[in-house]
């Protein structure tokens, strides 16, 4: 698989995905010309959302994937029910064989962990869920997007569209990449500099803690 145009991009879906996870990344890469957009599934038809208020659809089962150039694994709640799931786990193993990046947002390092796909590499993820990558066999890190070798880690749910930006780079450089988040007007201006539980107050850190705690992030 080369990395220049002509790249099939595809994006796993699953029950209980974050759909920033998909929609951000999905949003910058499909912004490149000569990327290929595959939304692929363990069968073909919608998938909902963690919060059951969204689907997307997969286009394509696994077996019609067998050799994408990039894939991306989304996070969400729905990666704890599948971490023992051998028949999405055995994908993702099979097609990292012949892919030129295999990456993650969030909680989708999960299942690249589980995949046997990050022994010993330093990855992120979303905050909350570094000790289970850890157990995964993981080294996690804090940074909000992480390269080691093909593979492309991103941390919470946002940092996918970073993930994103830092892929295009790395394959077509700064111009494009620069390009693309013009277009996109991504031009970040939080109100709060709130993102990230080093920078967060105390009892935000707590309140957001013990929120996912209910649904076993």
């Amino acid at each position: 698989m080369s990395d220049g145009p002509g790249m099939q991009v595809a994006y796993l879906l699953y029950d209980r995905f974050t759909a920033l996870d998909i929609t951000g990344p999905h949003e910058v890469l499909n912004s490149v010309p000569g990327f290929e957009s595959v939304f692929v599934g363990e069968v073909v038809g919608p998938y909902r959302n963690e919060s059951d208020t969204l689907s997307l659809v997969a286009d394509l089962s696994l077996e019609e994937v067998p050799e994408p150039d990039v894939l991306v694994v989304p996070g969400g709640f729905g990666t704890r029910a599948l971490l023992d799931h051998q028949p999405l786990l055995g994908w993702i193993r099979k097609v990292d064989r012949t892919t030129t990046w295999t990456t993650s947002v969030c909680t989708g390092s999960l299942l690249l962990a589980a995949a046997g796909l990050l022994d010993g590499r330093p990855a992120t993820t979303h905050w909350l869920a570094r000790e289970t990558l850890a157990g995964l066999g993981a080294e996690p890190v804090p940074d909000r997007v992480v390269f080691d070798g093909k593979y492309v880690t991103g941390a919470g749910v946002s940092a996918g569209i970073d993930m994103a930006f830092a892929l295009i780079e790395e394959i077509h450089g700064p111009e494009l990449a620069q390009a693309v988040q013009l277009g996109i007007e991504y031009d970040p201006q939080p109100r709060h500099d709130a993102g990230a539980p080093e920078k967060a107050p105390p009892e935000i850190v707590d309140a957001v803690t013990a929120a996912f705690a209910q649904n076993r992030l």
